[in-house]
């Protein structure tokens, strides 16, 4: 086994040998072909079963579906307990404990970790997991700004303490959200340190890509090791522009050839569904904007979530799979389709034989929630040879401590590849006349008609009996677009508002044609101000292409590229709820986390009525977020990100309570 000496700049480093892992994989009989990390983990198993060596007693925390179990039992650790909340994990974890099963003899233990005393008659050696990281994750910053520890998700941290104080082990593996370290400034981030200091324990800490270990899957997570003596180094990356000899990423297209697909259609349903086939692999929805170049914009930048209509590119790990989703939520297959559970087992490194019980989404959650194995493995081999001691048939190379890691910047040039990829897509799309058409005029489009609107907000053309029936006339051309609706077939004399909608400053030219749009209500009902909204709203998709109201104003957290007006007719008398309404409609009060005393103020009514005038506006169709529907929010803030109504029977906000 070739040694190379260790550089002069790197003094803290153990001697390293670029080969390492290639010389592990071939001291352990690993070929790397499709399913070789599943092979990586059986021969693992096999050598600590022959070699024996003393038992590692290992207690694992908020273990959901056995990611990090899998990884460090086949390092030779003894999982005596798994300790679970969810009892639909806990499902996952029994049946792969029974005998002959890959965790044989793990003690699953479905529990609150609030109420979990730990009780053993021998000393428990290691701990490992990581509490559920809502409060710290990228969701969470972009619903409302990182909550971090003063949400109940967050203190859980708290309990792994309690738990490392009773129990005294060697050391701990706490695994996290990056976005923990930035949680309320910073100040998190030093307590969560401090509190591992107070008990003991001297930690040392990384961000890692799970791509960097071999994982088909960018997945960036905070590792904290905890230590009462040792000293830790973090293992070299195996894979990627990090590693030391440079080998190439496990890509996506490897990783998943020859496993079944009989799980799943090819296609995907739905309003957007059509759209995957077009989109490169490697991006996503953004494909579809001015900014990628797509000459008919759909969507405007930044305005769904990262992973909405995600296709995975073969040649590369594919981005982080997510616990939770929607219908079009990706990872998809660049062969136009939902992957399969084996297909995305395989891209989180969970080994094929290993059984994750639930139906498709629960399995899911399992899979996204998941420490990947694979980069387990690798760090609780480090553990056992720096922190255990114990003597290991191969070698591993370990990054000194002031050595930085280039995922960041290579995040960063692979978005330039994307966008040049984008761009010689829309290219050959526009050769062979695939480019979805919006008209480059407003024909002139006018008329009666009818629609229904349900109580949860679907907009439909046929009778639904239980919705409310709205009579809407129309003129749309180049010049205005008018829109007017009412609860009577007889109108009234005279309109009780009007909404003028017209582009922000600095957005003058918008894909409607016309600067002139007007919306007419003539019922003082909130069943007729959401149905001028959702009018225009289908007007718009229908003739621009624009997939909804939030893609012609934009993503809440910028500046909107339209503004409303709303205005009484002068013989109205008017209360203060629909000057509260009119006040929203006009932007008072909007994309801002505010107080009751705020919003009060904002618009000039009483703090007390508040909340009625919340609740209010959710059953006119307005995404209302509080702390309750988006823990993130602090209690007693509030947060509306739009002018117009924008729930739909899909909405997951329309799911929650105020």
């Amino acid at each position: 086994m070739q040694q190379l000496s260790l550089p002069l700049d790197l003094p803290d480093c153990k001697v390293m040998n670029t080969n390492w892992f290639q010389e592990m994989l071939a001291i352990l009989g690993v070929r790397q072909e499709p399913g070789w990390i599943d092979d990586f983990g059986k021969y693992l198993r096999q050598y600590f079963s022959q070699n024996k060596h003393t038992p590692i007693k290992t207690l694992s925390l908020f273990s959901g579906g056995g990611g990090l179990d899998i990884a460090f039992h086949d390092a030779g650790f003894d999982i005596v307990e798994m300790v679970e909340i969810e009892a639909k994990y806990i499902q996952t974890l029994q049946h792969n404990s029974l005998p002959g099963k890959l965790l044989e003899g793990s003690k699953p233990t479905c529990i609150d970790i609030r109420e979990y005393l730990p009780l053993f008659d021998f000393k428990i050696d290691f701990i490992i997991g990581g509490p559920p990281c809502q409060t710290f994750s990228a969701a969470g910053r972009r619903a409302a700004g990182v909550l971090g520890t003063s949400d109940v998700r967050g203190t859980l941290f708290q309990e792994y303490v309690r738990i490392l104080r009773a129990l005294q082990p060697l050391g701990f593996l706490f695994e996290n959200v990056y976005g923990i370290t930035g949680a309320n400034k910073g100040e998190d981030w030093q307590n969560i340190q401090e509190a591992f200091r107070e008990v003991g324990y001297k930690i040392y800490f990384r961000i890692l890509d799970a791509a960097d270990y071999g994982v088909p899957q960018h997945r960036e997570r905070l590792f904290i090791i905890g230590l009462k003596e040792a000293e830790y180094l973090f293992p070299y990356p195996t894979h990627g522009m990090d590693s030391l000899n440079q080998q190439p990423y496990y890509s996506a297209g490897q990783a998943v050839k020859g496993i079944s697909t009989l799980d799943v259609e090819t296609g995907l349903n739905g309003r957007y569904g059509h759209l995957l086939e077009h989109i490169p692999p490697g991006l996503n929805y953004s494909f579809y904007t001015k900014e990628m170049g797509y000459p008919n914009p759909i969507f405007s930048w930044r305005s769904k979530f990262s992973d909405f209509l995600y296709k995975a590119d073969p040649q590369n790990p594919v981005r982080t799979i997510k616990a939770q989703g929607g219908q079009y939520t990706g990872p998809f297959s660049w062969e136009n389709r939902k992957f399969s559970i084996s297909e995305l087992k395989r891209l989180q490194t969970i080994p094929d034989e290993y059984e994750l019980v639930g139906n498709r989404q629960v399995v899911i959650e399992q899979i996204g929630n998941s420490v990947p194995p694979q980069l387990g493995r690798i760090l609780a081999l480090s553990i056992l040879d720096q922190v255990i001691k114990v003597k290991l048939p191969f070698s591993i190379s370990y990054l000194p401590q002031n050595k930085k890691l280039g995922f960041r910047q290579r995040k960063r040039e692979l978005t330039e590849i994307y966008q040049q990829k984008a761009k010689s897509a829309i290219l050959d799309l526009k050769k062979q006349g695939k480019i979805l058409s919006a008209p480059s005029s407003i024909s002139t489009e006018q008329g009666e008609t009818v629609r229904f609107l349900s109580s949860d907000f679907a907009w439909r053309k046929k009778v639904t009996t239980t919705a409310c029936k709205v009579y809407i006339t129309y003129d749309l051309n180049d010049k205005h677009w008018l829109i007017k609706a009412s609860l009577n077939q007889n109108w009234q004399e005279h309109e009780k508002y009007i909404i003028d909608i017209h582009p922000a400053y600095g957005h003058e030219e918008w894909v409607i044609g016309t600067n002139v749009v007007k919306l007419y209500a003539y019922d003082l009902d909130i069943r007729i101000f959401t149905s001028v909204w959702k009018f225009l709203e289908e007007k718009l998709n229908e003739i621009t292409g624009k997939a909804d109201l939030v893609q012609l104003s934009g993503y809440y957290q910028y500046s909107p590229k339209i503004r409303g007006k709303m205005t009484f007719h002068p013989k109205e008398e008017v209360n203060n709820f629909w000057r509260v309404i009119q006040s929203v409609t006009n932007g008072v009060g909007i994309s801002a986390q505010l107080s009751v005393t705020e919003l009060a103020e904002k618009w000039d009514v009483d703090a007390e009525e508040i909340f009625c005038y919340l609740k209010s506006l959710r059953m006119m169709g307005y995404e209302v977020r509080s702390h309750n529907t988006n823990s993130q929010i602090p209690k007693g803030k509030y947060l509306i990100p739009y002018t117009f109504p924008t729930l739909n029977p899909k909405s997951v906000q329309l799911r929650k309570s105020l």
